[in-house]
This record gives structure tokens, sequence and C-alpha cells, in this order.
């Protein structure tokens, strides 16, 4: 079984954004708007600023308090999608008094790094060029970069979140090179999934629960993508509790070709095409030749 190394990739792609970065006429600048405390919030944040760091890219990190009004929140996101950062971040989830899609609706589809903004859901729908969102995008990086084809390929998405499935499901629709399969899209309400799952060619779960997938659940050979990350009690583990997949890894081992560990599988591939959809985004705006 070939083993899908997120972290090893990520690393590469940090190194060639860095490279790219170092040869634009000024650095792109990505902005993060956060508002409260929420604490896996600010991991992702730093690990983001990390990341920026690493590449050249200049990050920023605009905190507000819990208590923003969201006539506040929404006045620093227009100014933010009407000012200097190339890409711009709502780090969500945001406290219960706000409206994020109200927020959202004021960012220039062209900053939006993240991929979520209606206008760039859309062009993905209609087959045009956009920001993507970043997991299933990160998803495609991880096939293409080990060579496997989804051309004619049956792949079926377990979830169907706007964050991962649809879009994972649009992006292996797509007529291209990295497209061209014929998906399935499962869901909570799906029958029969285990049955669904034996016919896929490659596999990709998103649905967030937790060991969802057991080794019977697939074809001798299949590709398995798992995007899940559930944390579960351990006892025998160092910190009372461990992160695993919506797959059962060491039952799916011994029939996938190929799979993605979890953590180190499509997570830290996250990162890194955010600042790739960063410097998209900036060649976009000062009208330069994509890489």
């Amino acid at each position: 079984m070939i083993l899908l190394d997120g972290n090893a990739l990520r690393d590469t792609l940090l190194d060639e954004l860095a490279t790219e970065v170092a040869s634009l006429p000024e650095a792109p600048r990505l902005t993060v708007l956060q508002v409260g405390e929420d604490p896996a919030s600010g991991v992702y944040i730093r690990n983001k600023m990390r990341a920026c760091e690493r590449t050249g890219i200049v990050g920023e990190h605009l905190h507000l308090p819990a208590d923003v009004t969201q006539a506040e929140l929404e006045a620093r996101m227009a100014a933010l999608s009407a000012g200097a950062p190339d890409g711009v971040i709502l780090q969500l989830p945001l406290p219960a008094h706000l409206d994020e899609n109200a927020v959202m609706a004021l960012l220039d589809p062209d900053k939006d790094v993240d991929g979520f903004h209606p206008v760039n859901l859309g062009r993905l729908v209609a087959g045009l060029p956009g920001l993507l969102p970043c997991t299933p995008a990160g998803v495609r990086e991880l096939l293409r970069r080990n060579d496997i084809p989804t051309r004619g390929k049956h792949v079926v998405v377990i979830g169907r979140s706007v964050i991962v499935g649809k879009p994972a499901a649009l992006l292996f629709l797509q007529k291209h090179a990295l497209g061209d399969a014929t998906v399935t899209v499962c869901h909570s309400a799906s029958a029969d999934l285990a049955e669904h799952c034996r016919r896929a060619d490659i596999l990709v779960a998103a649905v967030g629960r937790p060991l969802l997938v057991k080794g019977d659940w697939i074809k001798p050979g299949a590709v398995v993508v798992d995007v899940g990350m559930n944390r579960i009690e351990d006892a025998s583990a160092k910190r009372g509790y461990r992160f695993v997949g919506d797959c059962d890894f060491d039952a799916l081992r011994e029939r996938a070709s190929a799979m993605t560990p979890v953590p180190g599988g499509v997570g830290p591939l996250t990162v890194a095409m955010l600042l790739r959809n960063t410097v998209t985004a900036f060649r976009r705006r000062h009208s330069l030749a994509e890489a």
C-alpha cells in the first residue's frame, strides 16, 4: 500500500511557493480576521501565520473582541475587501450573535482565498476560473502528485458540506486532466452506504464520523482519501485522547492500494492550498501570468 503522505507534500508545496513568491515584484498579503477566543481557531491561525513566514507571504492577524457588533464586523470586512490584502479569511466559527453569511457577502470574491464565497462556488459549478476551496483542492493535488488518475474512475464522496463534499464532487466532475470521473455523493440519508463505497475506485470520506468506513467497505485496490479528523477518548494515550479519521485505517490498509493517514494526510495540505490561492489572487490582481 502507498501511504499518501500529506506532511511531505505540504513541505514540497510550501518550498515551491517560497521560490515563486521570491520571484514576484512584491510579497502577497494575507489577512485573517478573527472574532473571539475559540481555542481551535487560535491553533489554526498560528499555523497559517507560520506558513506565511516560511513562504515569504505577509500574514496579518486581525483579532476582534467576542462582543463586536454585526455592523462593526461588516465595516471591517468591507474595508479589508477594498484594501491592501490580496487574500482575506474570515476565521470560523463566529460568536452566535453574528451572521457569517452577511459578512462573507461583503468580501470581494477575488480575495476569498478560502474559496467559500458563493461566487467562487458558482464559478466551480460553471467550470470557470476561481479560487478553489482549499481542502478539496488539497485532495486533488495529493492524487496528482502521487500519479493517481481520476479520468474514467468511479469516485465516491461521503459528505455533502460546502467546505469539502460538494466542491470535491464538482472538482472530480470537471472536464480536466484531474477530473473526468464518475462521481457518487453519499450522506447521512444514503441507504446501503457500504455498497456504494464498495463500488469506488477512489473513496473520499469527509463526513466527520470516527471510524465509519470498515475494512470490508472497499474493494481490493481502491484508493482511500480520509478527510476526517475526529477526537476520541483513549486512556492509553498520553493526553487521554487521540485523533482518528472517518475510516478504520488498520482495517482498510490490507485492501487499499493507497491511503491517507490521520493525522498527516489531507489536513496539512489545507494551509498549503490556502497560500497557493493567495499567490493566485495576487497574480490575478496584478495581471501577472499564473505559474
